[in-house]
């Protein structure tokens, strides 16, 4: 595994084991009328990121993948869950180069199927060995993403303005530990439960676990940092999102936008703050506020902010079994910070 076009095979490997049971669950109990909008979700692509790592880490540990096929699937039902709800709140259009669901399909209808989504989670739980460990950390994973979600909304510069409490309880200012509460809440808390998930599949020991927590929370800091980076530089085609798609939404929760918001002159600092300001913002606004930004050196920052969080990542497999399996999620580790999409 020494590049991407291999990382990618193996990910479309993970795809042919995990759908099948990810369309398993989330089909059971839905009248056939209703299995194809129930499903668009999942069949629009993704890497199966997240359930690729549940079942890296419990072969590693000496799982076996029979152990936990269902809890990974879970998982990556419940991280779509995450994303019909996101579009919805940010009015996001296109996803993976694809139509959203509730665009596709309407907002009442997506909120429906997402219902489908939230009960499918806990039934994968209770396809496993420990459905009550495995349950709690879905249900941690979910509360968290919730959590990380309003900060995230509260950290928008402007907008909502139908909306009283976001109004009145938004942020002013955000630091850099402002930006990192909400990344581990609503990105890296998943990352962390994946690895801790593959650890419970596995039975592994205490100390086991605590270092696939520590791994996982900081491989999930790390992959948040690279997409706020590719939302202002990334190439659109293979990113499969708008670019600057975070400037649109007004969000100042960019590592990219808050440290270029930190360097800029007053004069550039205001232009930026004014087009995140402003009611519509439009395509040319975008190209203006990332000209803006790349006067500063909050892209390369960024990336180095990113860097550290993957090296105390890898830190972490050392205290790990030493195998085929560690050596690929040290690879995959160096592709979270190093992808495109």
């Amino acid at each position: 595994m020494k590049n991407s076009k291999e990382i990618n095979s193996y990910l479309n490997k993970i795809v042919k084991i995990i759908d099948p049971a990810v369309k398993e669950i989330l089909t059971s109990y839905v009248s056939k009328s209703n299995r194809e909008i129930v499903n668009y979700q999942v069949s629009v692509g993704g890497k199966r990121l997240r359930p690729a790592l549940a079942i890296i880490n419990c072969q590693m540990l000496g799982g076996k993948v029979k152990d936990i096929l269902y809890p990974a699937a879970g998982l990556e039902i419940l991280h779509n869950y995450s994303l019909i709800i996101d579009d919805i709140i940010d009015n996001d259009r296109v996803r993976r180069g694809k139509t959203t669901c509730w665009a596709k399909f309407g907002k009442s209808i997506a909120q429906c199927i997402s219902v489908d989504y939230a009960a499918a989670i806990f039934q994968a739980a209770n396809k496993s060995k420990a459905p009550i460990k495995i349950s709690e950390l879905f249900a941690k994973s979910l509360k968290n993403i919730v959590d990380g979600e309003i900060l995230d909304i509260l950290f928008e510069k402007s907008g909502r303005e139908d909306e009283p409490y976001i109004i009145e309880n938004r942020y002013k200012t955000i630091s850099e530990k402002d930006y990192l509460d909400m990344v581990k809440k609503k990105t890296a808390v998943l990352f962390q439960n994946t690895c801790e998930l593959g650890g419970v599949c596995a039975k592994a020991s205490h100390k086991q676990l605590n270092a696939l927590k520590n791994y996982g929370l900081n491989l999930g800091i790390a992959f948040q940092v690279k997409d706020d980076i590719l939302d202002i530089f990334g190439e659109e085609k293979k990113f499969g999102k708008k670019i600057g798609k975070d400037i649109k939404e007004k969000k100042r929760g960019n590592i990219v936008i808050l440290l270029a918001l930190k360097e800029l002159n007053s004069t550039d600092k205001n232009q930026l703050s004014n087009i995140l300001k402003k009611k519509k913002i439009t395509q040319k606004d975008i190209k203006k506020a990332v000209r803006i930004i790349k006067k500063t050196n909050a892209g390369d920052l960024s990336l180095e902010f990113g860097k550290k969080y993957v090296q105390k990542a890898k830190s972490n497999l050392g205290l790990l079994p030493k195998n085929k399996w560690n050596s690929l999620l040290q690879e995959m580790t160096e592709f979270t910070i190093t992808r495109e999409k």
